[in-house]
Formats: structure tokens, C-alpha cells, sequence
């Protein structure tokens, strides 16, 4: 066996062990957490779907199963890169009752908006974290804007606030909650515009990344 086969079979090794843990882990951590939920979806919305959700991707330990506490009656769809910890999300997400859209911005973006965009077609959530999987921390994706402004799709951003947690040093400050604290998600739905060129998108996402930054 060679070094690679090693370095293969340690990584399913890992995935397979991550994928009956963490879902469960996960679970029990949110459980305890005090949530307060600021602004509200839309009837129609919350009805119809067929939307974007969003939040920071430090922010996911709280951000996958908000939006399935958020529609209990929808089947959500996470978008979920190709890379080996994307490998781990997929699993996790997969096992809390997630669909999958595999690709990000710059693997398969043509593939993924076409899955995104059907999905939504078809009345259904799409879950993504709109800086990952690699960055910039807390930059929305033109991919993402664009797809919303041309398709007339509205976006719903989960502000989440912790007041007491763990911040990993990665280049998302990965945030993970303490058990028993307490949880402030503040949604705000946005419309985006449509856009008459390119500068006028860049002038949007910047803005709308500087309003949701978080220190």
C-alpha cells in the first residue's frame, strides 16, 4: 500500500467517524442553547419557499439547523463545497436530513447555480454560506447575487450572535457555541436589484457585505 492509499483510507476513516458523530454532537449542543429569533419570514414565503438562506459560514455550528427550525415543513437544500472538509459537511448534513448540491463558486459553479436555480423553481430552500468555503471571510459571492438579481429570487440572511463561544483561528474565525449560552438571530430579508452592469453588482455586495460584517 502506498503512502497515498495510507493518507486515502485515514481520511474515510475520519469521514466515516465524523458522520456518525457530529450530527448527533450538533444536535445535543444547539438543544441547550437559549435562542432568540428577531424579524420574521414573510407568510409567503414560509408558504411557498422558494428562496435563498444564508449565513456566515463561522456561523454554521447554529446556521444549518436554524433554517430547518426556521421551515419544518420544507425538505433544505445545502450547497456544500468538493473539498475534504466539504466531504464532512455533506455527511453531517446528509444524516440531519439535508439535500446536497455539491460545488461551490469556483468547482462546478455552472452545475451548482443550475441545481440551485431548479430547486427554487420548484418552490425549495437553498442553504449556503455565502463567503465559503474559502472566502473571503464575510463577502458575499457575486455568483450568488447575480443568480438572485437575473431570477428574481429573494435572499434571507440569519444574523446569529453568540455570547459566549470558542473562536477557532481559521480564516472564517469558526464559531462554536457554549453549551447553555445565549443566541441572538436576527433575519433580514433582502431584495436584490437587478443590475445594469458589473460595477453596479460590486457596489451592491459591498455594501451589503459591510452591513452584515461581523467583528
Amino acid at each position: 500500500m502506498t503512502q497515498q492509499d495510507d493518507t486515502d483510507a485515514t481520511g474515510r476513516v475520519k469521514n466515516a467517524v465524523s458522520n456518525m458523530l457530529l450530527p448527533a454532537l450538533l444536535k445535543a449542543l444547539v438543544a441547550t442553547l437559549n435562542m432568540t429569533l428577531h424579524g420574521r419570514i414573510s407568510e409567503e414565503a414560509a408558504e411557498t419557499g422558494g428562496l435563498i438562506a444564508c449565513f456566515w459560514h463561522g456561523s454554521m455550528a447554529n446556521g444549518w439547523l436554524l433554517i430547518q427550525r426556521l421551515f419544518p415543513q420544507k425538505k433544505i437544500t445545502a450547497v456544500v463545497s468538493l473539498s475534504r472538509d466539504g466531504e464532512i459537511l455533506a455527511g453531517t448534513l446528509s444524516k440531519l436530513g439535508f439535500q446536497l448540491i455539491r460545488g461551490s463558486s469556483s468547482r462546478g459553479s455552472q452545475a451548482v447555480k443550475k441545481q440551485m436555480l431548479d430547486t427554487i423553481t420548484n418552490h425549495g430552500i437553498v442553504a449556503i454560506t455565502p463567503d465559503g468555503p474559502r472566502g473571503p471571510k464575510h463577502r458575499f459571492k457575486y455568483g450568488t447575487l447575480r443568480l438572485a438579481s437575473q431570477n428574481r429570487i429573494p435572499l434571507l440572511f440569519a444574523d446569529i450572535r453568540c455570547s459566549r463561544s470558542w473562536k477557532l483561528r481559521s480564516w472564517d474565525g469558526f464559531e462554536i457555541p457554549a453549551p447553555f449560552s445565549r443566541v441572538t438571530i436576527t433575519l433580514h430579508s433582502i431584495t436584490i436589484p437587478l443590475f445594469t452592469n458589473e460595477q453596479e453588482l460590486r457596489d451592491f455586495e459591498q455594501k451589503l457585505s459591510e452591513k452584515f460584517a461581523v467583528a
